[in-house]
């Protein structure tokens, strides 16, 4: 796979839904991503999980997203994290202030916010 094609990928387990992001997360790949996530987001029956590990490029239209999905979580008193974070999402996250309000929900998984 090119690294810069965008793809999700759903894994519905048992006790959470986990969305695999891969490739750049940009304005051209938000349609793809709120039609994938978004029906997830209003699953407050399960917490919601993003994994970043393959998630080579965001851009702030990628991150207004992310911060959408967390409003959405919170309203719903729902579980929402991010795991996984490359070093170079993960420096955007902390330059605009966001990664405070991202958390792990996995103690194995390197943490990204302030927030449990």
């Amino acid at each position: 796979m090119d690294q810069k094609q965008f793809r999700l990928v759903h894994d519905e387990q048992p006790d959470r839904h986990v969305v695999y992001i891969k490739g750049e997360l940009d304005l051209a790949a938000a349609e793809q991503f709120q039609r994938t996530v978004e029906p997830l987001a209003g699953d407050a029956s399960k917490p919601l999980v993003l994994r970043l590990e393959d998630l080579t490029y965001i851009d702030s239209t990628g991150i207004g997203m992310f911060v959408a999905l967390l409003k959405t979580r919170h309203q719903l008193g729902a579980p929402f994290a991010i795991e996984n974070v490359p070093p170079k999402v993960r420096r955007l996250f902390d330059l605009t202030g966001v990664s405070y309000f991202f958390s792990e929900m996995n103690d194995a998984s390197e943490r990204i916010g302030g927030q449990s």
